[in-house]
C-alpha cells in the first residue's frame, strides 16, 4: 500500500511537471507571437505605426507592459555629496521599477542638461539603457518632448500654488533676449522669501515680444502676471534704457489698480546696479585701451602654439618665477576676464621682457599691420598695474550685487559707499593717468548715482533691517562720504522711509486680520442686523484701533528694534535666519524684511554680470517653437536647486590644470546655461 501511494505521488508529480512545462511552452510561443506582432507593427511599410505607438505607450493590457509591480530589484544607492558621500559609499537597497518614474526622470535629465530631444534615439544611449535597464522602453524624440512639456505643466501648477498661497508678495526682474533668428524674447523672474524664510528665484515666463519698446514690454509683463494670478508686486528691477522707464510706469498704474503695490508704487522702480557698474568700468577700459590691447596681443601670441608656450615656460624658469598658473586669454566683451588676464600677465612682466630676446618673431609680429600696436612697454605695464587695482574693487562689488542664492539688497549700501570713496580718492591722486581715468569713471557714476536722493530709498532701508548695522551705520556712513547737509537729509529720509513702510504694513496686517472669519463674523453673516447694531459695531472698531495705536508697545516696536544692541560682525551671520527667529518679537518689521530682503538689485546673474554683450539664445533652442523654448528654460530653472554652470575663473583654472598636466581626473565637463537657476 505504501508502494502504491508512492507511485501515485510520483505519477502526480510527473504530470504536474509536464503541465508546467506545457504552460511554459505555451507562454514562450505566445511571447514569440506577440514579439512577431510587435515587430510587424513597427515595420515602416505596414501602415500600423499608430497602433504600435498605442501598444508601446498607452495600452495598459498589452503583455509587454504587464509586470509584477511587487517585484523589486537590488540597487546600490551612493550617498549624496551633502551627506558626506564621495560616490563610492552607500547602501544596497531593494527598489521597484516603474516605467512612468523612469520617463519622468529622463525628461528631467533632458531639460536640466539641455540635451536635444533626439538624444534618446542615439545609438550609444540606447545601448547604455539596454545594459542598465533592459525593461525600460526607450521613448521616441516626439514622446520625450511630450514628457518634457508635461513636466513643465506639473511644475508650473505647483509653483503657482506656492505663489498664491498666503498672498505671496514678489519682486520682479526682467530682461530682453534675442534669438539667432533675431526674434525678441522677454524673460520675467520672480524673487521671494517663503514662510520658512528661504530665498527663491523662479523664472515665470520666457515669451516672445514684437519689439523692445516700453509699451510692449509693459503689456507683456502685465499678461504674464495675469496668467500667474500675481497681484502683489513689491519692486521691479530693470536695466537703464528709457524703454524700461516707460514699462515700469505702465505697470505701476496697473498694479495700483489691483491694490498690489506698496505706498502706491513709490518704491516700485529699481535700477540694475550691475548694469551701472558695467557702464562705469567701460569708460575706464576705453581710457586704458592702448595698454590693454598690447598686453592682450602679447598673451595671445604666447598662447598661440605649444612651441611658444614651451619657450615661454623656459623663460619662466630662468626668471625663477614661482607661480603654478600661466597667462590666460580674455573675452573682450567680459571685462572680468580682462581683469583676470591683466592680473595673471602682471606676474610674468619680466618673463615677457626676456621672451622678447628669445623669439624674434614676437617683436616682428607685434610691429606688423592691423591691430598690432607693438610689444608692451614699461608704461603699459604700469598702466595695467594701476588699472588692475581699480578693477579689483568693481570686480568684487559686481560679484556681490549679482548673486542669486543669497540676499543682496542689504549689501548695496556698503558697496555704494566703497565705490564712492574709491573714486573720490583716486580723483585726488597725484598720478595723472590714474586721476584722469578716475575722473572719467566718476562722471559716468554721477550720471546715475550723483544725486543719491534719486536712488530708490529701499536700497538704504535694507541696511536698517540688517541687525549688525541698523541706523547708526547709515548715519555714520553718510557723514563719512557726503557733506553735512546731504548726510543729515538722507539719514532722515531713510529712517522716515522705514516708518512710512511700518505704518503701511501695520494697516495692511490689521486689515487682513479683520477679514479672517471669526465666530461673531460668521453669526453676522447668517443673521440680519439692524442699523443700531452696525453703528455700535463701527464704534467698537474705532475704540479697538485707537487702543492699539495708543499702546506704547506697538508704537515703539520700530524704535525698540533700532535701539537694541547690534549683532556681532561675522561672515557666517545668516540674516534670514535671524528674522525667522525674531519674527514673533517684531511681526510687522518681519513682514517688511521679508519683502525688502527678497528684492534683487541686479537683473542678471553673476556669470553674466560682467558681459558687455547682449543676451542671445543658443542655436538649438532658437530652432524650437516659442512655447517649447519657454517650457524648457522655465522648467530647467525650477528643477535646479543650485546653478550648475561654471564661472569663467573656474573654467580658466581647469584649463591651466590640463595644460600643466596637473589634472588626473578621468572625466570633466561643463554645462552651458541659457539662464541661471
Amino acid at each position: 500500500m505504501v508502494k502504491h501511494e508512492k507511485e501515485q505521488k510520483e505519477s502526480t508529480f510527473q504530470s504536474q511537471r509536464k503541465g508546467s512545462g506545457k504552460r511554459k511552452t505555451q507562454f514562450k510561443e505566445t511571447s514569440s507571437l506577440i514579439g512577431d506582432l510587435f515587430d510587424h507593427l513597427h515595420g515602416k511599410n505596414n501602415g500600423t505605426s499608430s497602433m504600435a505607438t498605442h501598444l508601446q505607450n498607452l495600452c495598459k493590457k498589452f503583455p509587454r507592459n504587464l509586470r509584477d509591480t511587487s517585484q523589486k530589484q537590488l540597487s546600490f544607492q551612493p550617498k549624496k555629496k551633502e551627506e558626506g558621500g564621495e560616490g563610492t559609499s552607500g547602501t544596497l537597497s531593494a527598489i521597484s521599477f516603474y516605467v512612468t518614474a523612469c520617463r519622468e526622470a529622463l525628461a528631467r535629465m533632458i531639460i536640466v542638461d539641455e540635451l536635444p530631444f533626439k538624444h534618446v534615439e542615439g545609438e550609444r544611449f540606447r545601448y547604455f539603457m539596454s545594459i542598465v535597464q533592459p525593461m525600460f522602453p526607450i521613448p521616441s524624440r516626439i514622446t520625450i518632448a511630450r514628457d518634457c512639456l508635461s513636466s513643465y505643466v506639473k511644475e508650473k501648477a505647483r509653483l503657482k500654488e506656492t505663489l498664491l498661497k498666503g498672498y505671496q508678495s514678489v519682486s520682479l526682474t526682467t530682461d530682453c533676449w534675442t534669438s539667432v533668428q533675431n526674434m525678441n524674447y522677454l524673460v520675467l523672474i520672480a524673487h521671494f522669501i517663503d514662510i520658512d524664510w528661504k530665498l527663491h528665484k523662479r523664472i515665470l515666463n520666457f515669451c516672445p515680444t514684437e519689439n523692445h519698446r516700453g509699451e510692449t514690454i509693459g503689456e507683456a509683463i502685465e499678461s504674464c502676471l495675469i496668467e500667474w494670478g500675481i497681484e502683489k508686486v513689491f519692486t521691479i528691477t530693470v536695466d537703464n534704457p528709457s524703454s524700461n522707464d516707460v514699462a515700469v510706469s505702465y505697470l505701476r498704474g496697473k498694479i495700483n489698480g489691483w491694490n498690489g503695490s506698496v505706498l502706491r508704487g513709490d518704491y516700485l522702480h529699481v535700477r540694475c546696479v550691475a548694469h551701472i557698474l558695467n557702464l562705469v568700468v567701460n569708460d575706464g577700459l576705453k581710457y586704458m585701451h592702448e595698454s590693454i590691447t598690447k598686453i592682450r596681443n602679447a598673451v595671445r601670441y604666447v598662447r598661440a602654439s605649444p612651441a611658444r608656450m614651451k619657450k615661454f615656460k623656459e623663460c619662466v624658469e630662468k626668471e625663477k618665477i614661482q607661480s603654478t598658473s600661466i597667462v590666460q586669454l580674455d573675452v573682450p566683451t567680459r571685462w572680468n576676464s580682462t581683469y583676470l588676464m591683466l592680473d595673471s600677465a602682471l606676474k610674468f612682466e619680466k618673463v615677457f621682457s626676456r621672451y622678447e630676446s628669445q623669439d624674434a618673431h614676437y617683436v616682428l609680429e607685434h610691429l606688423g599691420e592691423g591691430k598690432r600696436r607693438g610689444i608692451p612697454a614699461r608704461e603699459d605695464w604700469e598702466n595695467a598695474r594701476i588699472f588692475v587695482k581699480f578693477l579689483k574693487v568693481f570686480y568684487d562689488v559686481t560679484t556681490a550685487v549679482s548673486g542669486t542664492l543669497f540676499v543682496t539688497s542689504s549689501n548695496f549700501f556698503h558697496d555704494f559707499c566703497l565705490v564712492v570713496k574709491t573714486l573720490k580718492g583716486w580723483c585726488e591722486s597725484e598720478d595723472e593717468n590714474l586721476r584722469r581715468m578716475a575722473e572719467m569713471m566718476k562722471e559716468k557714476h554721477d550720471k546715475y548715482w550723483g544725486n543719491i536722493a534719486n536712488i530708490n530709498i529701499l536700497l538704504f532701508v535694507a541696511v536698517l533691517l540688517d541687525p549688525r548695522y541698523k541706523f547708526k551705520f547709515v548715519e555714520w556712513s553718510f557723514g563719512k562720504n557726503f557733506d553735512v547737509e546731504v548726510a543729515d537729509s538722507m539719514s532722515w529720509k531713510v529712517k522716515n522711509g522705514l516708518y512710512k513702510m511700518y505704518d503701511y504694513y501695520k494697516l495692511c496686517f490689521s486689515s487682513n486680520e479683520r477679514h479672517v472669519p471669526t465666530e461673531s463674523n460668521q453669526f453676522r453673516n447668517k443673521t440680519q442686523t439692524n442699523q443700531e447694531d452696525d453703528r455700535n459695531l463701527f464704534a467698537m472698531e474705532f475704540h479697538r484701533d485707537m487702543n492699539e495705536e495708543d499702546n506704547p508697545e506697538n508704537k515703539s516696536k520700530i524704535d525698540q528694534y533700532l535701539l537694541e544692541p547690534r549683532e556681532k560682525m561675522s561672515s557666517q551671520f545668516d540674516i534670514l535666519n535671524w528674522w525667522k527667529v525674531n519674527s514673533t518679537k517684531f511681526p510687522i518689521l518681519a513682514l517688511i524684511a521679508r519683502d525688502v530682503l527678497a528684492m534683487p538689485i541686479s537683473t542678471i546673474a553673476s556669470e553674466s554680470a560682467f558681459s558687455t554683450g547682449g543676451r542671445v539664445i543658443d542655436t538649438y533652442k532658437s530652432s524650437l517653437a516659442p512655447k517649447t523654448i519657454e517650457a524648457l528654460i522655465c522648467a530647467q530653472n525650477w528643477f535646479r536647486s543650485k546653478p550648475l554652470s561654471m564661472e569663467i575663473e573656474e573654467c580658466a583654472d581647469d584649463i591651466e590644470k590640463l595644460e600643466l598636466g596637473g589634472d588626473n581626473s578621468t572625466t570633466s565637463g561643463t554645462g552651458k546655461q541659457v539662464l541661471e537657476g
